[in-house]
């Protein structure tokens, strides 16, 4: 029977490869992937004819492949050699292992031309040579990988990015289709025109081609590309494109056509184009006005529309894009006022009108936009005062309001605090704190201000008088009403409560609490899916009482639930409780547990949908700890108690250790959670605070990114899940990272997308310090995730 070795990536091997491995001449799987190997690779390895998978990917591998690499390698199916230091020409021998699907070569130093024959691989579906220093054939000035392409009947996906090619796309070189869905020719010295033939690659769903010396326009046949979805032909010198060409595509979720020559108008057809996330068309030559069918993209998440001639006013409608993140219209000729509908857009991090002509005043509903953490309008002709309604955007860290005709006083509270005079350079008559190199605002007269202090004290008796005398009419008027609702039978107290459910109801709606109806099981009890009879679908959570703590159990989270209301907690629908049964019904969450993802072999979260969830949890932490009435902490966050909806929204659950603190947001307990999420001051003394849960969440973020549970087993007492990513970030982030999560035959951003992760993995081990004193608040940790998510934004791909 054959060998089949797989090494884990985590193992943190390190040294020369051994040759002792070409004595396994049954192996057929081998896998050194995200270690730290050195050297080159043996010779004899390349002898075993049964390989079928080859990984020394993301190592610091160097040498050159040996010529004759392949031809003892008949049934090798994939070769990852990425991310090395990998010198030479790539091997002619490649083409003896026919059977190759997949080729991994990107991120080394190879050199040379990428051999033809590589087209004779028929069951080739991946290629990446991205980030190499390869060249084309001096003898030819077009790019021979074209033909390759076009010859390989199962491509879907090629990456040529990153080398040195300068040379031009060949003009006949696609003349068939091709089940091409992906290609990125990135910054590789690209000349010419697009050619024509590009119209044949009928199945292509994204086209990179940023950062070359393409010029013209677009063909004809490129609107045959109908599942086109992203389109990414930033900074290079396109100067005949007709943007109406994208109107025609039903699929397309980006376009980047920044930093060319494009000149014209925006077309009306654009707004057609429902599927839009991104439209980036900064530093071209665009004039006239936005067409007002472009406010009707509600899904669109970021516009940049910076330096160019666009002109007219902007209107209440900018607003309807309610879920965009950023907009960017700096640098064009817009005149009239900031339309005050623009305080509607919650969502949004980024705004920059800078370098307009705009006037008026800014608007007081600015002060309504409470996501946003970078606002730019200098340079405008703007008056009047800076809103204090700004000092409530918690999040703000950058503002920009210089070179405007801006008069009254600086607000000094909130984001205002940590701003400096750079921000408000060059206005008419600011004035304010002298930090801000403005004079101080004039102080109001002695005798103006004992007679406005008068009149102040005669209107708040005036105003004690009628409350009191109001106060006194609604008691009298309540009392008579009391007695009519009580004998009428009326009870409104119990309106907004949760609904009150019988037993019988829930033993109906589990079918007997069948085992078929079971969620999962918890420390005090079980969870089932019911569906009671008005045909609602709830999960019942049923305290077993013979376990200890679970009426205490039961009694707080009733307490606690009673009036949380968010977006990211778990809603109650109702209860049951009498003294040998107790249960809570709860909001059904289609998508079960976090944890159920995390240890799925089948399901995979993305990075972004990753991030999403951690940022719905802080988000319902900020809630706990900051915006309730009596801060709350949860005590046993971990990802078992963070559930998903059908939109894959997170929902924070199971308070049933949660603690109401008091004034000094302290408590104790004798009460344990989870081992491994345990904040250190928890775990030994008891105390309680909201730091612990950061402490979690913490735990929580590395999990997440790693996939490793924190009591895994080769976690003992000198190393931890939190020692262990210490140690990794940020230059062995790869050695950490769930397998799954990253590839470099993801293509473009890798690296990008990489620094992303690294950040968060910084932003837990701020969580998770051992001093509570020196962790990060669910505050700062929320804007923090935000900034990462605003930054990962472009990468994240269509």
């Amino acid at each position: 029977m054959a060998l089949s070795l797989y090494i884990c990536c985590c193992t943190f091997l390190a040294g020369a490869i051994p040759r002792e491995i070409s004595n396994l001449h049954n192996l057929e799987f081998l896998s050194f992937e995200m270690n730290k190997l050195t050297g080159s690779i043996p010779v004899e390895i390349f002898n075993l004819s049964m390989m079928r998978i080859f990984g020394f990917g993301m190592n610091q591998l160097s040498g050159n492949l040996p010529s004759t690499m392949c031809h003892m390698l008949p049934n090798l199916e994939q070769l990852y050699l990425e991310i090395n230091n990998f010198t030479g020409s790539i091997p002619n021998s490649i083409p003896n292992s026919s059977r190759l699907n997949l080729i991994e070569l990107s991120h080394n130093f190879f050199t040379g031309f990428i051999p033809h024959s590589l087209g004779e691989l028929r069951f080739l579906e991946v290629l990446n040579l991205c980030s190499n220093n390869l060249v084309s054939d001096s003898s030819s000035p077009e790019l021979g990988f074209i033909t390759l392409m076009t010859n390989s009947e199962r491509l879907t996906m090629l990456e040529m990015c990153e080398n040195p090619f300068n040379a031009t796309l060949p003009n006949s070189a696609w003349n068939h289709s091709s089940p091409l869905q992906y290609l990125y020719v990135y910054s590789s010295g690209i000349k010419g025109s697009i050619p024509d033939g590009i119209g044949n690659l009928s199945s292509l769903v994204t086209l990179s081609m940023k950062n070359n010396h393409l010029t013209g326009s677009f063909p004809d046949r490129m609107q045959d590309l109908q599942k086109l979805q992203g389109v990414d032909l930033l900074r290079n010198k396109l100067s005949e494109i007709t943007l109406n060409s994208f109107c025609v595509f039903r699929y397309l979720v980006g376009i980047h056509l920044d930093e060319n020559q494009i000149s014209g108008s925006i077309p009306e057809c654009l707004g057609n184009v429902t599927s839009l996330r991104d439209l980036s068309l900064g530093f071209n030559r665009l004039n006239s006005t936005i067409p007002a069918t472009l406010w009707q993209l509600k899904d669109l998440v970021e516009l940049n529309l910076s330096s160019n001639l666009l002109s007219g006013s902007l209107p209440p409608e900018v607003s309807s894009l309610k879920i965009a993140t950023a907009i960017d219209l700096s640098m064009n000729r817009f005149s009239g006022d900031i339309p005050t509908t623009i305080g509607k857009m919650q969502n949004l991090n980024y705004l920059s009108l800078s370098h307009n002509r705009l006037h008026g005043s800014i608007p007081e509903s600015i002060g309504t936009m409470l996501s946003l953490q970078s606002l730019d309008i200098s340079h405008n002709l703007l008056s009047g005062s800076i809103p204090r309604s700004m000092e409530t955007l918690e999040y703000l860290t950058y503002l920009n309001v210089s070179f405007n005709n801006l008069t009254g006083e600086i607000p000094s509270g909130g984001p205002f605090r940590n701003f400096t005079s750079d921000a408000f350079i060059s206005n008419a008559a600011l004035c304010g704190a002298q930090r801000f190199h403005v004079p101080p605002c004039p102080s109001i007269p002695s005798h103006r201000s004992k007679t406005k202090k008068v009149h102040r004290t005669m209107f708040i008796l005036l105003g004690v008088i009628i409350a009191m005398g109001a106060i006194s009419f609604g008691f009298v008027y309540l009392r008579c009403r009391r007695k009519d609702k009580l004998s009428s039978g009326e009870d409104l107290s119990l309106v907004a409560r949760p609904e009150r459910l019988s037993y019988f109801k829930l033993l109906q709606a589990t079918n007997g609490y069948s085992e078929s109806n079971l969620l999962g099981t918890g420390s005090f009890g079980s969870v089932y899916k019911g569906t009671l009879d008005d045909g609602r679908v709830v999960a019942i959570k049923v305290f077993n009482l013979e376990l200890e703590g679970a009426f205490k159990s039961f009694d707080a989270e009733c307490e606690v639930l009673r009036n949380l209301r968010h977006r990211n907690l778990t809603k109650v629908i109702g209860s049951c409780s009498n003294p040998d049964f107790k249960a809570l019904v709860l909001e059904f969450m289609p998508n079960g547990s976090l944890e159920k993802w995390l240890c799925s072999h089948n399901d995979c979260l993305d990075i972004m949908q990753r991030l999403d969830i951690l940022i719905d949890v802080a988000t319902a932490l900020q809630y706990l700890h900051c915006e309730y009435s009596t801060p709350v902490a949860h005590c046993d966050l971990k990802p078992g108690n963070v559930l998903l909806d059908e939109t894959m929204v997170a929902h924070v659950s199971d308070f049933g250790i949660a603690k109401l603190l008091g004034q000094d947001n302290i408590t104790f307990t004798k009460t344990l959670a989870t081992l491994g999420y345990l904040a250190p001051e928890y775990g030994l003394e008891g105390l309680v605070s909201t730091k612990c849960d950061v402490y979690s969440f913490g735990i929580m973020m590395m999990e997440v990114f790693t996939r490793t549970n924190p009591n895994d087993e080769r976690f003992g007492e000198k190393i931890s899940l939190k020692s262990w990513v210490n140690d990794c970030v940020p230059n062995g982030i790869t050695h950490i990272l769930d397998a799954n999560l990253l590839r470099a035959n993801d293509g473009e951003y890798f690296i990008e997308k990489l620094d992303c992760i690294s950040s968060m993995m910084k932003v837990a081990l701020n969580c998770t310090m051992e001093s509570p004193r020196e962790r990060s608040n669910s505050q700062d940790v929320l804007v923090a995730l935000k900034k990462i998510k605003l930054q990962l934004l472009p990468y994240k791909g269509p």
